[in-house]
């Protein structure tokens, strides 16, 4: 196995997930953390694979006390890269694991955005097209909507990332607009 080969990452995420939606939620921060690398001139493949592992464990191990920390060993045993570990690791708060690195940031910074965004899409006929930051910051209003997304950790995604909050909704809409076939939304 070749731990920063996408086939390779997604068959491990499919050996450990089961859930649809789940499958579909990390496949959409595996978009965002791609275009985000592309747009900061970083490693794509890493930071795509970095997203699409980020939960791997989390349908089976879904409490503090496990979640993100089964899944990281396991990438360790395969030979996952300090820096990937890391950003995983610093994905959950409860950690306390400084996110440190630009990879880190950004993967907590697309996490929360990119479910929130996903319900937005479902929610409207069109999907993510014509999808602007206002009427998600609408929807983030909305306390019921997507009741189990953390706005503030939304609003502290963007902020440590050093991103305007409108501008970043954008950016990742964007890029699930681009990976909308694949998030199970009709072309």
């Amino acid at each position: 196995m070749n731990p920063m080969n996408r086939d390779d990452a997604w068959n491990l995420m499919c050996e450990w997930t089961e859930s649809d939606s789940l499958r579909k939620h990390m496949l959409a921060v595996e978009a965002a953390m791609r275009a985000y690398a592309r747009h900061f001139g970083e490693d794509e493949e890493k930071w795509a694979v970095t997203g699409l592992l980020h939960d791997m464990d989390y349908e089976k191990h879904p409490t503090p006390d496990e979640h993100p920390m089964v899944g990281v060993r396991e990438l360790e045993r395969l030979g996952y890269p300090e820096d990937v570990l890391h950003a995983i690791k610093g994905h959950a708060d409860y950690l306390d694991v400084p996110r440190d690195t630009l990879m880190s940031k950004t993967l907590y910074a697309v996490d929360e955005l990119s479910g929130f965004i996903v319900a937005c899409a479902l929610m409207r006929p069109e999907g993510f097209e014509g999808m602007k930051a206002k009427s998600v910051r609408k929807k983030m209003k909305q306390k019921s909507f997507a009741a189990a997304v953390s706005r503030e950790d939304i609003a502290r995604g963007a902020e440590e990332l050093g991103v305007d909050l409108n501008e970043h909704i954008e950016f990742v809409t964007g890029a699930l607009r681009e990976r909308a076939d694949t998030l199970g939304f009709a072309a």
